[in-house]
């Protein structure tokens, strides 16, 4: 894209609506450097400043290290396309989504707003956790921090069925992580920030999980009290800024990752 149609594309938008796009893109983007990817499946998206209850979504084909703010396609919590020019025949590559992709998506930015970004990943240790019956063990610093934070949802089939919805928010509750069972991990944040460090955090002790299984040896018990103590550690006032100064040495690592995602 040429920086005339990039400022071009920009100005379609508010700069609100800009800022989200460029946040949405940059975390699709991490959410490839770090190898969380399942080719072209798997959405990440994030809800539009305003009333009207649109949505974010990538444009169905795009690589997730390819992602810029004007390869994102604007939709309704039905997943239809609401760009203004949508209608337009020539368009209909560039808005080309994967509606079903967002039936959890939907579920999740409907139910809780405060959840305004919402990552899904089918990767080989997060799926492999989620096919697990004890599902996340508590034997790791980053395990601990979902430790009666994390919820679990019971496979369904492809997410295709739009009452599911329902089923799956009651599993939710509160939480902003989920393991779908025997399908992959889901996590949220109120910023771009926030989501990629739930899901980081979450996939890396999947992780871990899956190579001290592995290993074969007895596995080292943390007690109840400590479990609580580090997840009340983790979830503390002063995490908030640890995770915006992760978020900002995290966006380090795309600055030459291609053509700029905020293009």
């Amino acid at each position: 894209m040429s920086a005339t149609l990039a400022a071009s594309t920009a100005h379609r938008y508010s700069s609100e609506e800009w800022a989200v796009r460029c946040d949405l893109a940059a975390l699709y983007r991490l959410v490839a450097h770090f190898r969380m990817t399942d080719l072209i499946d798997t959405h990440i998206t994030a809800r539009v400043p305003g009333p009207e209850h649109h949505f974010l979504i990538n444009r169905y084909g795009v690589l997730f290290h390819e992602m810029r703010a004007s390869d994102l396609v604007k939709i309704d919590s039905n997943g239809r396309v609401v760009e203004p020019d949508a209608d337009d025949e020539q368009n209909a590559a560039r808005y080309r989504v994967n509606a079903a992709g967002f039936t959890i998506h939907s579920a999740v930015h409907m139910a809780r707003e405060d959840l305004h970004f919402v990552v899904h990943t089918h990767t080989s240790a997060g799926s492999a956790v989620s096919a697990q019956k004890q599902g996340l063990l508590p034997i790791s610093q980053h395990a601990l921090k979902f430790y009666g934070h994390l919820a679990y949802h019971n496979y369904e089939g492809i997410a295709l069925d739009l009452g599911e919805r329902e089923r799956l928010i009651a599993d939710l509750g509160t939480h902003n992580a989920m393991i779908l069972r025997n399908h992959g991990l889901l996590a949220g944040g109120v910023s771009a920030g926030t989501a990629f460090h739930e899901i980081y955090f979450l996939e890396r002790a999947c992780q871990i999980q899956v190579q001290a299984l592995a290993g074969g040896a007895e596995l080292n018990p943390v007690s109840e009290a400590v479990c609580k103590l580090t997840a009340a550690q983790f979830h503390s006032d002063k995490a908030g800024g640890i995770i915006d100064l992760a978020w900002e040495a995290a966006l380090r690592l795309i600055d030459d990752s291609g053509p700029d995602y905020r293009s």
